[in-house]
């Protein structure tokens, strides 16, 4: 039995609501995909009575097509079930975060449907040629995982920001314990994922005085299919299987087990609302307990 569905066992029924986050609306990169964190982000705000953006990257444009990628059929379903389920207003958007052009196409379609955004959530995020060493690596591939990692929420961000002045907002961008954690043979996503964690700090500083609060989550090991991917890799360079690799990694964690999306979907919204009013500038983990700071 793979050890993630312990966590699911764990899970209580219940979850908190926040009621200050009904009536706002949320932009959420990276949501496209149901297995992944950005839906489990779309799914605990729908349910806060937040109207949601979806925008992933969707169908990428072909060589013959429009320049712009285009809805998947996944990311219309996500957007249709959340807004019958929680009845909320959503929107779903194809952007490529690594693209100023797509990304301004991704605001004036926002600016068609909804006035303003509360919530920036900057989860795109991606690793290209991995494993490998510094030596070793691509450096076309470093640099897009440096791109599509870091340079999207700077991107993303700096779009999105005027539709968020005026009244108390928050962005929460998706980092990672490898931000904290140097891994192995995955050099650029750490690299990118600690300059999430730095840029994430200086925009709570820059912004702070407009009452726009920044924070980051730095997930550690949850189940997503990237991270199921991730230990596919491990297995086959380690000459062993990803239920091996699941169980030595669940060995690293004081807890036990390996997290749900939803666990960062419940923080996300907890830092999105009026709960964390005093806090900004924070990289918090949700990681088990295997990253402890002082």
């Amino acid at each position: 039995m793979p050890i993630w569905t312990i966590a699911a066992g764990l899970m209580k029924e219940e979850a908190m609501t926040y009621n200050d986050l009904k009536g706002k609306t949320a932009l959420v990169t990276g949501a496209g995909k149901k297995t992944g964190i950005g839906y489990a982000i779309s799914e605990k705000l729908a349910s806060c009575g937040c109207n949601v953006i979806i925008a992933d990257l969707g169908v990428p444009p072909s060589p013959d097509g429009p320049l712009q990628p285009v809805v998947s059929e996944e990311m219309e379903v996500i957007a249709s079930e959340l807004a019958k389920a929680y009845a909320v207003r959503t929107l779903a958007v194809a952007v490529d975060v690594a693209d100023n052009r797509s990304i301004g196409a991704l605001v004036e379609a926002i600016r068609k449907s909804f006035d303003r955004i509360d919530i920036l959530c900057n989860n795109a995020g991606a690793s290209f040629g991995v494993p490998n060493t510094v030596l070793g690596y691509d450096e076309a591939a470093w640099m897009k995982t440096i791109d599509v990692n870091l340079f999207s929420v700077f991107r993303v961000s700096r779009a999105v920001l005027p539709l968020m002045a005026g009244k108390p907002a928050s962005i929460v961008n998706t980092a990672s314990r490898a931000g904290k954690v140097p891994p192995v043979f995955n050099s650029a996503y750490a690299v990118a994922k600690a300059g999430v964690i730095m840029l994430t700090k200086v925009m709570a500083k820059e912004l702070g005085g407009g009452g726009i609060r920044v924070n980051a989550i730095c997930p550690g090991q949850i189940a997503t299919d990237l991270e199921k991917w991730r230990f596919g890799l491990e297995a086959s360079f380690f000459g062993s299987t990803i239920e091996e690799r699941e169980k030595e990694m669940c060995k690293t964690i004081p807890l036990g087990y390996i997290g749900l999306p939803r666990d960062a979907g419940d923080l996300v919204a907890f830092l999105a609302s009026d709960a964390s009013r005093y806090i900004t500038g924070q990289a918090v983990n949700i990681d088990g307990g295997q990253c402890m700071e002082l």
